[in-house]
Formats: C-alpha cells, structure tokens, sequence
C-alpha cells in the first residue's frame, strides 16, 4: 500500500517553499501539488487556500481539509464540500506575528503617535501626556487562540484589558463579556477597539455605528478580524465626529483595497495590506503533519471547525 496522498492546492503562496517545508515534517505522506493531482481517487488530504467552488468536491474519498489560514470564511462559503473534518491553521508563528502586531499599534494609539503624525503635517511642536497603561481601556472581539494571546500581552502589559467572545471565556487578568447582550457593556468606554473575530453571519457588520457609539470619544480602532465585521460608511462617519481618533485597518471587503477607495487618502486611517500576521511554512507545515498523523492514527485532531459556529 502506498503513502497516504496530500493534495496542496493554494493559490498565492509560495508553492516551493511550501513544498520543501512539508515534505520535511511529514515524509510519510506523497505530497502533490495542484494542478499536478493525478488520480483524484487517491488523495485523502487536501492543502486549501483560495479554490474555486466545487474544487473540494471532485476528490471521492477524501479525510480532511486543512486551511492555510486562520481563517476559514471563504472555505465555508463553498457549499458544495464533502462531509469531512475542516482543520483551522494554528500556527505559533502566525500567532506570535498577530500578537506582535496589535500591541504595536495598541502603543502606537496609547502613545497618541496618531496625534504627532497629524501635527508633523503642519510642523507643530505640542507634546501630549498619555494616560498611565493602568487606566486606558482596551477592548479584544474575539478571544480564540490569536485574540486571548492578544488580550492577555496588552495585560501583561498593564492595561486594563476587556474581551468579548460568542460564548463565555475566562482570561487572566481579562476582565471578559459574551453573547448579544454583553457587547455593548463591553464596548462602553472602550479607548482602544481590537477585532480579532472570525467572520460568521453573525458577526457581519458588527463593526457599526451603534457600536463606535459605545466607544469612549477618541477612541482608536485597530481591525485585524474580517474586512465585512466592518460598516465601512459608519467608520467614515465616526472619524468625522471624532467618536474614532483614529484607525488602523489590515483587512478589507475587497482585497486588493482598489486604488480609488477613500481609505487611501484619509488622515486618520493606516491601511495596511492584510499583511498583520502571516502563516510560515516552516513552522505551519509541522501543525498539518502532526494533525495528519493523528487522523491516519484515528485520534482526536486539534482545532477541527465546528460548522454550526462557523469557526
């Protein structure tokens, strides 16, 4: 009997360096990469990112798919995938580099940088005293395996630190909230907004106006979740309030952001090209083979997504 066959179909990557990086955590396993498939009869697992509908469906007897990503929205949108387990991308590497990300910029809006930026732009000279770690409130959606590191380094840190999750979860040092009904109590007051939620129907276009409204005023937004949690229009409104100070956005309804969105040009929002964490081979590659194994071994395997919550 032969290995058990991987099938690597992602769109956008780097493929060889993928390739070299997997064939090395699992050499027990015939790595093929799309669209070199050969017989679809025979591949068990498949390596997925960015395929077309249906893709998933013309494999008869395939085990599992594995996400490159942290991120399965757009894998679950294909409603035509077979009856087999979806396993999420938790990679350390990915999670130390999201981490990295929101407490630089959480910093970045506690030290007011927005405010020295906006005064460079006219050559003033006024230092502005940030509150003590202790009493600024930061705000985390989402408390998964990126959101509560996250929550828990800006603790670490001295903030007072709030995070809000679907179902109820409890962080050290966290002071946390859940469901529809904890999320406003959680957003009052808030001065910095973190999103590190999955995208599900229910979290569509949770980033809103009603919500800003809980904010404390001047508050800053840093978006690393989905670029449909956010009502575009309504960020728009509340920096022209000055609800929002200012905000730092990595994720975007339409990815290329094309050239002409106003997003580019505005004062007080940083676009930064969905480039906050990223997935490295070297270190992702060992996660897929060590859940690989467990299910050729019949064993529990981590981070399955559970359909009905959409993550």
């Amino acid at each position: 009997m032969g290995k058990p066959v991987l099938l690597f179909a992602c769109e956008g990557v780097d493929t060889d360096a993928w390739a070299a990086a997997l064939r090395l955590a699992a050499p027990d396993v015939e790595l093929r990469l799309w669209p070199d498939g050969g017989d679809s009869a025979e591949v068990m697992f498949g390596l997925a990112w960015g395929n077309p509908p249906g893709f998933w469906r013309t494999f008869p007897n395939l085990r599992a798919i594995f996400s490159l990503g942290a991120g399965v929205d757009a894998l679950l949108a294909d409603v035509t995938l077979p009856d087999v387990p979806i396993v999420r991308m938790v990679d350390p590497s990915l999670a130390d580099g999201m981490v990295e990300f929101v407490v630089m910029r959480t910093l970045h809006h506690h030290r007011l940088v927005h405010l020295y930026e906006q005064q460079q732009s006219t050559a003033t000279w006024r230092p502005v005293r940030p509150p003590l770690t202790g009493r600024r409130t930061v705000g985390i959606m989402g408390l998964g395996e990126l959101g509560g590191r996250c929550a828990l380094a800006l603790a670490g840190l001295g903030f007072q630190v709030r995070g809000w999750s679907r179902s109820p979860r409890t962080l050290e040092g966290v002071e946390t909230f859940h469901g529809a009904d904890g999320l406003e109590a959680f957003a009052d007051g808030c001065e910095v907004l973190v999103c590190v939620l999955p995208l599900t129907p229910s979290t569509e276009g949770v980033l809103n106006g009603r919500l800003f409204e809980r904010l404390a005023h001047g508050a800053c937004l840093i978006q690393v979740g989905r670029g449909a949690h956010l009502v575009e229009a309504d960020l728009i409104a509340a920096l022209h309030s000055g609800r929002i100070a200012a905000a730092t956005l990595d994720v975007f309804r339409t990815e290329p952001l094309p050239p002409e969105h106003p997003f580019w040009r505005h004062p007080a929002i940083r676009v930064i090209p969905h480039a906050a964490a990223f997935t490295y081979p070297e270190t992702a590659a060992v996660v897929v083979a060590a859940n690989l194994r467990r299910l050729l071994r019949g064993e529990p395997v981590a981070d399955v997504v559970d359909l009905s919550a959409g993550y």
